[in-house]
């Protein structure tokens, strides 16, 4: 095993490595668990800039977690049913779960798929909505448990009964392709600005703002002795906002799981992680039909099991992890623009207000809570062989960031998941900065923080690249 800590860098907070010998013989194990992390009825629901109360539970909200082990070495990583992960929910949960299986809090990684049909449990809006409601009220009917707590604890458990169930794996690694389901929601329009979901058919528009990931990347594990498929990780591209409504839904993560089940069995599971979409969703401007959740992960599935026959088996694993702390500046206002913006969420709930300045001043309260002039953005690499890594990233980064971490990898197979340990909203480039719109305007970090992520990624894959 091989231990290594770097001084702190320039807008670096803090890099360790931690890893297995290259191609080590110790063989690879891996085991994975399931918890209901479902809220009860009613409870606020996330993805909006209104209040909305779930009614009832389409499908289970659920935390899957696998941890990977070879030698001394441990990694586990959880994937949420939830539109994202708060800071104080991580740190909690990847504590206490470091306490209880000795995993290194650096070796854990807690993911959210971005459902905008889970619950609003933390953030600018929801301490709004809580805080009005006590105020009325002297209590807060909508929250009747204390679900962050229930939350960690679920996470916790996942990672525990992981750890408790593992057993000697293979492992499978590739990529195949999807180009159908995602679309570029930021276009340029004829008056020369960028708008995001400009309309179907708009007239104005001239052309996409920029590209789109079709590319699927899976790792599937396998039992040792029996070679039976145990659990299949899918990361893809897309926005998880194709349900709407008022009923708990993992979305189409949700349905491309049924499709693998009924393939593997029961006793299968689906993992599935969201690859970097900060400026991706389903809907496809030319046409006013828009595909549904099932549909879209029943297409998702039918690209999967094409692709599993095309996966290499990893012959040598080498299992190691690597994480970074890039401290990204952050955005600044001042005290009257903090008031204003307290005003305006105010002023939303009755109406009157503009979609973006409703955006803005719900970002400039959220940065309040802030502490410091820098945002940590913490990456995460896990190699799982010489020629396969896995990057985690926290927020919603534009495409464009993730493709240039594939792109500039030294791993043949790079598979990049957002959302990991932290969210506060939109990621962009440099150049969407420049362009605007929405996604800048929610936006926390300043221009070229996305940027600065990057070079972290692109360091650490090269620490671990044989």
């Amino acid at each position: 095993m091989k231990v290594t800590f770097l001084a702190v860098l320039t807008g670096v907070l803090a890099v360790t490595v931690i890893g297995a010998d290259r191609g080590s013989a110790e063989p690879i194990a891996a085991g994975v668990a399931v918890v209901d992390i479902t809220p009860p009825v009613p409870y606020r629901m996330c993805g909006y800039y209104a209040q909305r109360l779930s009614t009832g539970t389409h499908d289970p909200l659920l935390a899957k977690a696998i941890v990977l082990k070879q030698d001394q070495q441990q990694v586990a990583l959880v994937f949420c049913d939830i539109i994202g992960v708060s800071p104080d929910l991580a740190a909690r949960a990847r504590n206490a779960a470091s306490e209880k299986t000795g995993i290194p809090v650096a070796n854990i990684v807690v993911a959210a798929t971005h459902s905008h049909t889970g619950p609003l449990y933390y953030g600018v809006l929801r301490d709004f909505y809580h805080d009005r409601a006590v105020a009325k009220d002297g209590r807060d009917p909508c929250e009747t448990v204390d679900y962050p707590a229930q939350l960690a604890e679920g996470i916790v458990r996942a990672i525990a009964d992981a750890q408790a169930a593992l057993r000697p794996v293979e492992l499978a690694a590739g990529t195949t392709q999807e180009p159908k389901l995602s679309f570029n929601r930021r276009f340029h329009m004829k008056d020369g600005s960028v708008r995001f979901n400009p309309g179907v058919n708009n007239p104005d528009i001239v052309r996409a703002a920029g590209p789109i990931d079709p590319e699927v990347g899976l790792v599937l594990v396998r039992g040792a002795s029996d070679k039976k498929p145990v659990v299949l990780l899918t990361v893809f591209a897309l926005h998880l906002d194709t349900t709407g409504g008022t009923e708990y839904s993992a979305d189409f993560p949700y349905y491309l799981a049924q499709s693998l089940g009924k393939q593997f069995g029961d006793k299968f599971i689906s993992l599935f992680g969201n690859g970097t979409c900060g400026d991706i969703n389903h809907i496809d401007v030319t046409t006013s039909k828009r595909r549904s959740a099932g549909e879209i992960g029943a297409e998702l599935a039918d690209a999967v099991k094409a692709g599993l026959a095309r996966l290499t088996p990893i012959e040598r694993p080498s299992l190691a992890a690597a994480r970074e702390i890039v401290g990204a500046p952050i955005q600044k206002y001042s005290p009257d623009e903090i008031a204003q913006a307290k005003e305006t969420m105010v002023k939303a709930e009755s109406g009157g207000v503009s979609f973006l300045d409703q955006v803005k001043a719900t970002k400039i309260v959220d940065l309040q809570s802030r502490k410091g002039d820098t945002l940590p953005l913490e990456v995460q690499v896990v190699r799982l062989g010489d020629d396969v890594a896995l990057v985690t990233l926290p927020g919603e980064p534009f495409v464009d960031l993730g493709l240039a971490i594939k792109k500039r990898s030294p791993f043949k197979t790079t598979i990049v998941v957002e959302l990991a340990n932290d969210e506060f909203g939109y990621i962009p480039t440099a150049k969407a900065f420049a362009e605007g719109s929405y996604e800048t305007v929610n936006s926390r970090v300043v221009t070229g923080g996305g940027e600065m992520m990057v070079e972290a990624t692109v360091r650490l894959l090269g620490q671990l690249k044989p």
